[in-house]
């Protein structure tokens, strides 16, 4: 066998774990599902060759692994559900060269039941085996956090649900020379449900804050500080920060479209986090009013265009529509971002500001969308004319928060 793993999908869910398999000194094959690729620093991708990594282009080597994952992005469709377009391609790239006693595990989000009713029938259609019988197949939520110096595969408990317990076993089998902790689930419904909950606990409570932001504003409560005495509660309370928006690749699934109906609470929470760039833009035009300025013609800087700061991602960023938004209201728009060489919004080039304290300096209004290490927020604060902080990491007192 030319390699242990193959890692189908090379976005921000394959990417990471093929890094992980091969520092833990499994051979590797990656082979992608489609443009999207997760980025690599040519020192990163030396390492990985140098390790054992390799890309595959020939669908054929897929069939001589004991382990194949399915990491394909599943973004949002138009209707709001999940695109399984790559996920069914990766499956039927797998299957014509699916051999018997091969593990395959899937790792991108989906619906409970995807693993089983969606995966399943098109796995055994075109390789012949059945799953549970002939091959194993078992779903394990992905838990990557893009950018964290704390947290890594290798210390992040990985949860694994079979189709039947010899294919939790054989899964769990894998993921223990990865991870110091493998987490069982009863089956794979029960490991697919852990996806939905852990993803929608984020967007959930970043929709309460967000909600509690635009109170505090009205009350002229500062919420940063409300914030900073809650989380020293030692239980009953985690602390989440407001934001322009909710960015990434791991969607709030409501179920729609699905067995069970929505859930009215994510669903809510969608719409409340989905809000969020309007009333960003909305705090924008309020402040140039009060400062003697309209946003038709006012030059406002838009610092961090990436969805999580000191990564160059811009999936579902909010920066996007908070551009469009600053745009349509005739403004100005520029931008600065240490990861972003270059941006376009509406296929227009956004002007890039390459000396930030001059930019500021120059722009009526400065926002602050991404808070990347690279920023100096207190000689920014003493710099722009005037500053918008939608992150609350400028000093107390020294920007108009959101």
């Amino acid at each position: 066998m030319p390699a242990d793993l193959a890692v189908i999908g090379l976005g921000p869910f394959g990417l990471p774990l093929a890094q992980a398999a091969v520092a833990a000194g499994i051979p590797t094959i990656g082979y992608r599902t489609g443009p999207e690729a997760g980025s690599l620093s040519p020192a990163e991708l030396r390492r990985m060759l140098s390790g054992g990594f390799r890309p595959a282009t020939n669908p054929a080597e897929l069939g001589r692994v004991r382990t194949a994952v399915i990491c394909a992005p599943t973004p949002r469709d138009a209707d709001g559900g999940l695109d399984l377009s790559q996920l069914e391609t990766a499956a039927r790239t797998l299957a014509g060269h699916l051999r018997p006693h091969t593990t395959v595990i899937l790792e991108s989000p989906v619906y409970p039941g995807a693993t089983e009713e969606f995966l399943r029938p098109l796995l055994e259609e075109t390789s012949g085996l059945r799953a549970g019988r002939d091959f194993h197949l078992a779903y394990s939520p992905s838990r990557v956090d893009p950018g964290s110096r704390a947290f890594n595969p290798a210390n992040t408990p990985k949860v694994i649900g079979g189709l039947t317990p010899a294919c939790t076993e054989s899964a769990a089998a894998f993921y223990g020379r990865l991870t110091d902790k493998v987490v069982r689930a009863r089956g794979l419904r029960e490991a697919e449900t852990v996806q939905l909950l852990e993803t929608n606990f984020r967007h959930v409570n970043i929709a309460l804050v967000n909600e509690m932001a635009v109170l505090c504003h009205d009350l002229g409560v500062d919420l940063w500080d409300v914030v900073r005495c809650a989380e020293t509660k030692p239980f009953g309370f985690e602390a989440f920060r407001p934001g322009p928006g909710v960015g990434g690749h791991s969607v709030a699934l409501d179920r729609t479209g699905h067995p069970g109906g929505p859930l009215r609470l994510v669903e809510l929470a969608q719409q409340v986090n989905s809000r969020m760039p309007r009333y960003v833009v909305q705090r924008a035009a309020a402040l140039l009013n009060e400062h003697g300025k309209s946003a038709r013609g006012a030059r406002v800087l838009l610092l961090g265009v990436t969805y999580k700061p000191d990564l160059a991602d811009q999936q579902n960023s909010p920066a996007r529509e908070i551009a469009i938004r600053l745009m349509e209201l005739g403004a100005a728009v520029s931008y600065n971002d240490p990861h972003v060489p270059s941006w376009s919004v509406l296929d227009r080039p956004v002007p890039r500001a390459d000396s930030l304290y001059e930019a500021a300096a120059d722009a009526d209004l400065t926002i602050l969308l991404q808070q990347h290490r690279t920023y100096d927020l207190q000689g920014l604060s003493v710099k722009a004319q005037l500053l918008l902080d939608t992150r609350g990491a400028t000093p107390t007192g020294a920007a108009h928060r959101l």
